[in-house]
């Protein structure tokens, strides 16, 4: 990638021409160029949700759980669950973001107020919304990055779009599909994230009937990590939350975000 091409590039995701600067271009190219060097020519041995280095728990002292939630963008994934997320302030539920590049710039405005919302914290669910591979792995049809420097192009590109716009650079990353190999782990933590899994699948996708994310919920035990979505407000996510968490509240569970450990 030529300096120009990325200086557009940065000026496109970060609208900013102030952070597409000589400097910042140079800093980018150097951090990537160290990394395809150290990782290049490495063969991954894993694929999958739970590859090595993925954090699918937290300290569930207290019966604490860490309700998640995604925003894939995208044509079809660009939509705001404005119910789920009225609830969750209402009833002072805290809970983690993952924000993929594209959904910010669809939502930019709501963006700021979830930043701005100390019950969420804002986490990166990469540029593009592509698995994490450095050797282009595919799911559901999506093609993984395709080498390392594409892979960091999709965490750290969003990574520092955030950083722009709220002042916080994000310290948990999710791969578009949530699938990975050990070695894209092990770049994303040389970023400066961790990689967050989970342990619950909530509502699949946004596919659940509100029954189904209901009872995937009251599974939850001491310690997990759910991953739900809000980018699909026609889908039974919210009705099913809504549902389950004064249960999961009867049943003495405290809500976390990742970072509350």
């Amino acid at each position: 990638m030529n300096k120009l091409f990325f200086a557009f590039l940065l000026l496109f995701v970060t609208g900013s021409l102030a952070f597409a600067t000589e400097s910042s271009i140079e800093d980018y190219q150097q951090l990537k160029s160290a990394l395809v060097e150290k990782y290049s020519g490495i063969t991954p041995r894993e694929w999958g949700e739970r590859v090595t280095g993925v954090t699918t728990h937290i300290n569930g002292k207290g019966k604490r759980i860490a309700l998640t939630f995604d925003a894939c963008g995208g044509k079809r994934g660009s939509g705001f669950d404005k119910v789920l997320i009225e609830y969750l302030e209402k009833e002072h539920i805290p809970a983690t973001l993952f924000i993929n590049g594209r959904w910010i710039e669809a939502n930019m405005e709501t963006f700021k107020q979830l930043a701005a919302n100390p019950l969420f914290e804002i986490e990166n669910h990469g540029y593009s919304h592509r698995p994490a591979s450095v050797n282009g792995k595919s799911k559901y049809g999506i093609r993984g990055t395709r080498n390392v420097g594409e892979l960091v192009d999709e965490i750290e590109l969003n990574a520092r779009r955030i950083l722009e716009l709220t002042g916080k650079k994000p310290n948990f990353y999710r791969s578009g599909t949530a699938y990975y190999d050990e070695v894209a782990v092990k770049i994303a933590k040389n970023l400066g994230e961790g990689v967050a899994g989970f342990s619950v699948l909530g509502d699949a996708g946004a596919t659940y009937t509100k029954e189904q994310v209901k009872k995937a919920l009251l599974t939850a035990k001491p310690g997990d990590i759910i991953i739900c979505h809000m980018n699909q407000p026609h889908s039974g996510t919210a009705q099913g939350v809504m549902d389950a968490i004064p249960e999961l509240k009867k049943r003495g569970y405290v809500f976390v975000r990742l970072s509350d450990q």
